[in-house]
């Protein structure tokens, strides 16, 4: 049976809290709100809840699923180094709406899809989304939705897509951008941008001192 947690009530945001901390502990998976869309997510590091994520999302591994932390340094054990570019770009919009792709370290015993040795990594700006990833720590957490459909920007639209494949909802009201945060590669040479979203890709430029490229 799912439940549908109201975070803007503080009994129901601690008990929720609470919730969502043990299903993700227990591999099992989570709705959360962020600042572009709400997600569904379960524990980095079990492979076996980010199966049932893909499942549930009607999903293959093709596309590897990005991971949420609830701080910077964070970042520091999971790739194989933060470049100078990386740590510009952090400091600039996390928590917020940018991705960054990095080589992840290869000591890691995580499988997130077909990654090619790199992890998506973001720090959200919703305060129910960071306290949860501060107790529970690195998250594996895709948009909320069937493939093919439209993110979910209420925690209504995720059950409504999802339903019972997820156990624990924190409704965290409306998401504020209601757009998908902008990607940044920087496992090449030279970052590359693979999809504008939350933040204008002038921004990125501004913060790197030279216009970004864009993927083709």
């Amino acid at each position: 049976m799912s439940t549908i947690y109201d975070c803007s009530v503080q009994d129901d945001r601690a008990a929720g809290l609470a919730a969502a901390a043990g299903a993700v502990r227990s591999g099992r998976l989570v709705v959360l709100p962020t600042d572009t869309v709400y997600g569904i997510g379960c524990d980095a590091f079990d492979a076996t809840a980010v199966r049932h994520l893909l499942e549930a999302k009607g999903r293959g591994p093709d596309l590897p699923v990005p991971v949420l932390v609830g701080s910077w340094t964070t970042v520091d054990g999971l790739v194989l180094s933060v470049p100078r570019q990386a740590r510009a770009l952090i400091e600039a919009f996390w928590p917020g709406g940018l991705s960054l792709v990095l080589q992840h370290a290869p000591s890691l015993s995580w499988d997130l899809g077909h990654t090619r040795g790199t992890v998506m990594l973001r720090m959200p700006l919703h305060p129910v989304a960071l306290e949860l990833l501060r107790d529970v720590g690195p998250m594996a957490v895709s948009s909320a939705n069937k493939s093919g459909f439209p993110p979910a920007s209420t925690a209504q639209e995720a059950w409504d897509q999802l339903g019972e494949d997820v156990g624990v909802y924190l409704d965290g009201g409306t998401a504020a951008e209601n757009v998908a945060s902008t990607i940044v590669d920087l496992t090449g040479p030279d970052p590359v941008v693979l999809r504008e979203g939350a933040v204008p890709l002038s921004e990125v430029s501004e913060v790197l001192g030279f216009e970004v490229e864009v993927a083709r």
